[in-house]
């Protein structure tokens, strides 16, 4: 903590001693400050359930992209982000609209403000769709941007585990970069030992790092896991989508529930299969309406679980905290083209974030979320100025350090 120390000197001489920085008196000339660094303080909370998020890292602008162009997820086949309509909304292959507008998932200052809305909602970490180390399609964007979030990830004091996506593993070898499926995937699975499992923030159960497989979409037999698991040095704590572990045989330590038609899969999945896994993560969810038919994205879903001013969360939430949970996900932050997103929008504002906060019991009930949005728009308005940038760097300090009142008083002196 920065400490001001006034000494008085026979009545006379006030001297202001502060660190790292210049007081208001200074008559010298004016120095950028520096920010001081604060190492993470957990969030104080009652709830002892993990409380993970699934995210997406996969959205690129016209800024950030090498072809200066929008992004997939952003466009699908027929929208034009760069078509700004009368409410100043880019036009995006979503029915929803992100609160800070479309980004790009590598973008620092986007994940400095995702990281602090999760970490003040009482989110324990991260689980992060992932697709590989190969370069295919836009497997390697994914790639760079995980390992953008993964980076800040620590500052914030947020844990974070992979959601492998076996089914790039198709692709990989349709294009030539592996000689099968299963060597695609202990390729990758070598990568996550290496850069991943040994950090000190990885999740860990049981002090195994925890692996999700969105499937098995393509690697559905025992053998197949047995055959990628084998160079590993040791097994991870292996979960699969709900009523599919068999595909993985022992290999798997369980499974997560995911979203599906309406809550009442869910409530069978606690009430008949949970109780026979080692290993269980629930899941709750705000809603689900695709824009894939809309978008041009290929054939709709086909079935859509309305938000409900929030009823859909709540119920979902409700069933979490009856089932008993030890591990929690929640679908999705930021899925735009399925309509599943906590992340703050236009539409739904800060409401499914504060009732995460609700959920998770965390002991400070004032809300910051709307000072964390401000602190991204002044990163943003203020990208030229290095003296405001560090005052925003001394802000972030203070609310990764949970002290939030001071963040607060240094975002409201930047003019």
């Amino acid at each position: 903590m920065k400490r001001y120390i006034t000494l008085l000197f026979f009545g006379v001489v006030n001297i202001l001693i502060a660190a790292g920085c210049s007081s208001s008196d200074d008559k010298g000339p004016d120095k950028p400050t520096e920010p001081e660094t604060l190492a993470p303080v957990a969030i104080e909370k009652t709830n002892s359930t993990k409380i993970y998020v699934h995210y997406m890292p996969w959205f690129e602008t016209n800024e950030s992209s090498a072809d200066k162009k929008w992004g997939y997820h952003w466009t699908m086949a027929n929208k034009n982000p760069n078509t700004i309509g009368a409410n100043n909304r880019r036009e995006i292959a979503s029915y929803y609209y992100p609160l800070i507008g479309p980004y790009h998932s590598g973008d620092k200052n986007v994940i400095e403000n995702h990281l602090l809305l999760m970490k003040y909602s009482g989110i324990d970490g991260v689980l992060i769709d992932w697709y590989g180390t190969y370069d295919v399609n836009d497997y390697r964007m994914v790639k760079e941007n995980t390992e953008q979030l993964i980076a800040m990830l620590s500052k914030v004091g947020l844990e974070y585990a992979i959601v492998y996506e076996d089914r790039v593993t198709t692709n990989v070898v349709n294009a030539g970069k592996a000689i099968s499926v299963t060597s695609a995937a202990k390729t990758d699975l070598a990568y996550m030992q290496t850069n991943y499992f040994s950090n000190a923030n990885y999740i860990k159960i049981n002090g195994k790092p925890l692996l999700l497989n969105f499937g098995p979409i393509v690697l559905q037999t025992p053998a197949e896991w047995t055959n990628v698991f084998s160079t590993l040095s040791a097994k991870p704590i292996f979960l699969t989508l709900w009523d599919q572990s068999v595909e993985a045989g022992d290999n798997a330590s369980g499974e997560y529930s995911w979203v599906y038609k309406n809550s009442t899969y869910l409530t069978n999945w606690y009430t008949n299969t949970k109780p026979k896994l080692s290993v269980a993560m629930g899941s709750a969810y705000p809603g689900f309406k695709d824009f894939y038919a809309e978008g041009g994205g290929g054939a709709a879903i086909g079935w859509t679980i309305e938000h409900n001013n929030g009823a859909t969360l709540d119920e979902t939430l409700n069933l979490a905290k009856n089932a008993n949970l030890s591990y929690l996900q929640l679908i999705t932050w930021n899925d735009f083209g399925e309509g599943t997103m906590f992340e703050p929008t236009v539409e739904f504002g800060y409401n499914y974030i504060e009732k995460v906060k609700t959920f998770a019991g965390v002991k400070n009930t004032e809300s910051y979320f709307a000072d964390i949005s401000k602190l991204y728009n002044l990163r943003v308005e203020k990208k030229s100025s290095a003296d405001a940038q560090k005052k925003l760097d001394q802000a972030f300090n203070y609310f990764v350090s949970m002290q939030p009142a001071k963040a607060k008083q240094v975002i409201s002196e930047i003019k």
